[in-house]
């Protein structure tokens, strides 16, 4: 069955408790980087503020953020480390109109989903679940979005140590299912590796077997990227032609690659200033509209935080965003859910094996 995009039901205003709802209250930010008390901190549904008795949605969102109201009427979700002296910001603890603000989690539930919610045997995900029909419906999904949206991957290392999971995700990419990457410094580094040597840490890709001295492999590619001064450079100048990093230099696939303490290098390219890092990563995390995160615990989480469950396209429709978390770990996955991102589709598998599937299911692969 080819996906439908569910329709978007705003709530109805016309209610008394929305009719009799006070204006929303605002405070002046007193110091850069600082909210003042009582400052509303946002989730990732869709939220309304009564101004001037009119409800207004807060058209960007993300978890944990402070709403300033600009002079041009337009309400902004921005983390309190940016907010600026000044800043006209929402005021409120309570999410039902009491103070103005409406917290919307049910705009895309039709009657039936609420419904069968109240009769929820089990919500954690774990590897005795069956994925069947998640599967089936990320597929659909990702043919929908390759037309109508933007496809995001959020990516650990795993990939790079597998050749079949490269030649996927690669076709993937090439088919045009990808429409940004974002990763760490060891995805880049390892899948580098397996382009240039055939191994990832020193592992071959195909057997598994580690090489001798293999453990120099990711160093010396790293050194060569620098050496080249770009990711691009290196690429052209070693004539390389397969893989994950490959593909997006390719197709022109928007990176974000954020480091961390223990990264090695790291590549040109990695933002080693982990604010500047996350500014980056939200910047792309804007354009999406189903963000896959695979087999990274703290990336995962992070884009968690920062993607909301809606999108306002340019002709006004609200329309869902899709969240897919996959990991070996339950722990991961049922993470996300713990940290209140509540609108994502979470799989316990391997992510080679995922990758595979969905390649499979797209007609990529034959295997």
């Amino acid at each position: 069955m080819a996906f439908v995009l569910p329709l978007y039901t705003p709530p109805d205003f016309r209610l008394p408790k929305f009719a009799d709802a006070p204006d929303v209250r605002f405070a002046l930010a007193e110091k850069d980087g600082v909210a003042p008390e009582y400052y509303h901190s946002t989730s990732m549904f869709p939220e309304y503020f009564k101004i001037d008795g009119r409800w207004v949605l807060a058209e960007e969102s993300r978890m944990d953020s402070s709403v300033v109201l600009r002079e041009n009427g337009r309400l902004d979700v921005v983390e309190n480390r940016n907010l600026r002296r000044g800043d006209k910001v929402v005021l409120g603890r309570t999410e039902q109109a009491q103070e103005g603000i409406y917290v919307h989690s049910s705009g895309f539930r039709t009657a039936e989903e609420a419904l069968e919610d109240q009769f929820v045997f089990r919500q954690g995900r774990s590897r005795e679940t069956s994925y069947a029909r998640d599967y089936d419906a990320l597929i659909e999904l990702l043919r929908y979005e390759r037309e109508h949206g933007r496809i995001l991957w959020v990516m650990g290392p795993a990939f790079a140590f597998d050749a079949q999971a490269r030649e996927s995700m690669s076709a993937l990419i090439d088919a045009g299912y990808c429409h940004g990457l974002l990763a760490g410094n060891a995805l880049a580094t390892h899948d580098l590796e397996a382009a240039l040597l055939h191994t990832a840490l020193g592992q071959d890709i195909y057997t598994q077997r580690s090489r001798p001295n293999g453990h120099y492999n990711h160093l010396d590619v790293i050194n060569k990227v620098r050496r080249s001064g770009s990711i691009p450079a290196f690429i052209d100048e070693y004539g390389l032609d397969d893989g994950i990093l490959c593909a997006c230099v390719r197709n022109k696939i928007p990176l974000v690659l954020t480091g961390s303490i223990r990264d090695d290098g790291p590549l040109p390219e990695v933002i080693g200033d982990a604010y500047a890092g996350q500014s980056a990563m939200r910047t792309l995390v804007r354009t999406g509209t189903t963000v896959i995160c695979l087999a990274t615990m703290l990336h995962t989480i992070a884009v968690g935080n920062m993607t909301p469950s809606f999108r306002v396209l340019p002709d006004g429709t609200v329309r869902p965003v899709y969240l897919y978390a996959v990991d070996a770990a339950e722990f991961v996955v049922n993470k996300l859910l713990d940290r209140g991102s509540l609108a994502a589709t979470t799989m316990v598998t391997n992510v080679q094996d995922f990758i595979r599937i969905v390649a499979r299911g797209l007609d990529l692969r034959d295997d």
